[in-house]
């Protein structure tokens, strides 16, 4: 083979120099630029033609050089003519080019491009007196970049930041030729502005020959940037065409200070008393949020002890009524920047009345008493005596005293916004005057079987409590058998055996007066009958006899009956048997019954259930 290179280039030689004097000219025609994705076939053209048409040569000769980039020194890599193509050894090239040609041209393939092709290539035409000509075409190389990678910083950024700070970085590696990164913001591009953006490129030649491209984009954030998205876009080349990739949003952590705070009571819900457990809440729209400062605009100096945003008053008085505030330590120096609530709490002081305690009364007379509370809302005094309502509002007028006015009455304040809120007093009313016998009768007149004992009862009312005292005449046997005082009313009965006609006083008397109630009792003699019943009576016993001799016959009939059965007694007028009735004896029962004209007698004798009353039995009369 190289004795063949070497006796083709000397012929070749020769026919250069018998046409030296008879040089042409020769017109190539190559692209400028072929651009080829990495690992794909590149196809380099090279068309010629030769001017004078006459002269077309017999022989021409085709050469193709490569040089890289930069670099004034070539490399063939291929010769030939008509006869013979012979591809150059010991090339980058050697094993990955084809080399066609026909009489209008040449056509350099090259099999699975590499970055390294990314070279200039001659192509190089000699046809001898013909003429010769040389051209070039720069072969260019794309590989598209992996798709960017977009990291955010992970800490919040302040806005408090004099300088543009680190948003995020983004990267997009094996490119070539080199990539581009753009960066967005909500979707709007962001370009470098002194003191707003700020974008560190860096850009790292592999050892494989790509690029990889990292971009770190530093921003002047503001607060409203917490709600924005940021992204970044890889540019880069391709055959014929420039494409993108967008790597995906991101959302940062944006940290400002509160421009609102807002300050509420949190509990109780509604209407504030004393006692009650109050939680007043402190919020800020900064990030992160922030602890807060209370306190209270009639104490501006001292800070109330507060948990985070939480302050809790427990338990409440009036006192602790006031405007209070919070201001969030991110905002201090900023007074505008704070919470305000006004907190009032109410309050209901105890009942006064007047008069206090108890208070006497002349029968007859009037009085006003008075019930009164302090309070911070609108109140409702009602008055109860017994559990009874007997008066609204704060004034209890009391006219024409009698002793049922004497008692306990009590008033109940209530502030009906605040129905929890309620307060109560009381009063003890002591009417005075002389005894006054309870009931309307003031003589009693009665009727009483002698020996039988009467019960006497007399009750008074009276202040100061009446004594009483009992006056009895017909009765030698008489004596106090109850004696009782309860809510000034005094209570004596007395047992009196009635013998003959009584005659008995209750006389009850205090420092104020007297009274007295009478008692007249009539006796009446016991009557004794021969009669053992009455006429009631004896017809109960009729009908107790009637009854008893229906059973004996209906026994009897039984019996004959029972008998015939059994043919004991024979049917027939030849056995008939005379029953005879026997007379009576003088042990018969033979009852007489009178009629007793006198009602009195009648009650007297007979008791509810028609037995008699014995001479010892009691009747109490009030």
């Amino acid at each position: 083979m190289a004795f063949l290179r070497t006796a083709f280039l000397l012929h070749f030689l020769h026919l250069c120099a018998l046409n030296w004097g008879a040089w042409g000219k020769v017109e190539l025609n190559m692209n400028d630029n072929l651009e080829v994705y990495l690992s794909d076939s590149a196809e380099i053209p090279c068309h010629y033609s030769f001017t004078d048409a006459d002269k077309e040569p017999s022989f021409v000769m085709i050469q193709w050089f490569v040089r890289a980039a930069g670099n004034t020194t070539r490399m063939r890599i291929f010769y030939g003519d008509g006869s013979q193509q012979i591809i150059d050894n010991n090339t980058d090239y050697s094993s990955r080019i084809n080399v066609t040609s026909d009489h209008k041209g040449t056509i350099l393939i090259i099999k699975n491009v590499q970055l390294s092709d990314e070279r200039e290539f001659f192509c190089q035409v000699n046809g001898l007196a013909a003429g010769n000509a040389e051209r070039k075409t720069h072969l260019r190389v794309f590989a598209p970049p992996a798709a960017p990678v977009i990291e955010g910083v992970l800490t919040g950024i302040s806005v408090t930041n004099s300088v543009p700070s680190k948003v995020a970085s983004c990267e997009a590696q094996n490119g070539f030729p080199k990539p581009n990164i753009t960066w967005y913001r909500n979707g709007l591009q962001l370009t470098p502005s002194s003191g707003y953006v700020n974008v560190l490129t860096l850009v790292t030649r592999e050892s494989s020959g790509f690029y990889s491209v990292q971009s770190t984009l530093e921003y002047n954030v503001v607060k409203k940037d917490k709600d924005s998205h940021f992204s970044c876009e890889v540019i880069f080349s391709v055959p014929g065409a420039i494409r993108t990739m967008e790597s995906h949003s991101i959302n940062i952590t944006v940290h400002y200070p509160s421009t609102m705070v807002e300050l509420w009571k949190e509990l109780p819900q509604g209407l504030v008393k004393e006692g009650d457990t109050v939680q007043l809440r402190c919020h800020g729209d900064g990030n992160p949020p922030s602890p807060f400062i209370f306190t209270r605009e009639q104490e501006p100096d001292e800070d109330l002890e507060s948990s985070g945003n939480l302050l809790i008053l427990s338990p409440v008085s009036r006192k602790d009524s006031g405007l209070y505030q919070c201001q969030p330590l991110d905002a201090v120096g900023n007074k505008d920047v704070k919470g305000e609530v006004q907190l009032t709490v109410h309050y209901l002081d105890p009942a006064v009345v007047v008069p206090k305690d108890s208070e006497f009364m002349l029968k007859g007379e009037g009085l006003i008493a008075t019930c009164n509370a302090l309070s911070s809302l609108k109140t409702k005094t009602i008055w109860y005596k017994d559990g009874r309502k007997v008066g609204e509002g704060n004034s209890l007028h009391l006219t024409d005293a009698t002793y049922e006015t004497s008692g306990k009455y009590m008033c109940e304040v209530t502030a009906p916004a605040l129905p929890t809120l309620r307060t109560s007093g009381s009063i003890h009313i002591i009417v005075q005057g002389g005894p006054q016998m309870v009931g309307e009768e003031e003589a009693v007149q009665l009727e009483e079987v002698t020996g039988r004992t009467v019960n006497l009862s007399c009750e008074v009312k009276g202040h100061p409590p009446p004594s009483i005292t009992w006056s009895i005449i017909g009765s030698q046997s008489w004596q106090e058998v109850v004696s009782k005082a309860n809510d000034h009313v005094i209570h004596s009965t007395v047992s009196v055996l009635v013998t003959s006609d009584v005659s008995a006083l209750c006389n009850a008397s205090n420092d104020m007066g007297t009274d007295v109630k009478a008692f007249s009792i009539k006796a009446i003699p016991r009557v004794t009958t021969t009669a053992s019943f009455s006429p009631v009576e004896g017809g109960g016993v009729i009908i107790v006899v009637i009854i008893l001799c229906l059973l004996l016959l209906a026994v009897l009939g039984s019996v004959f009956y029972f008998l015939h059965k059994k043919g004991k007694i024979p049917c027939g007028r030849s056995g008939k048997q005379e029953i005879t009735k026997e007379k009576a004896t003088k042990d018969d029962i033979v009852v007489e019954m009178k009629t007793n004209t006198k009602n009195e007698e009648a009650v007297l004798l007979k008791g509810v259930n028609g037995e008699q009353k014995g001479p010892n039995d009691q009747v109490t009369v009030v």
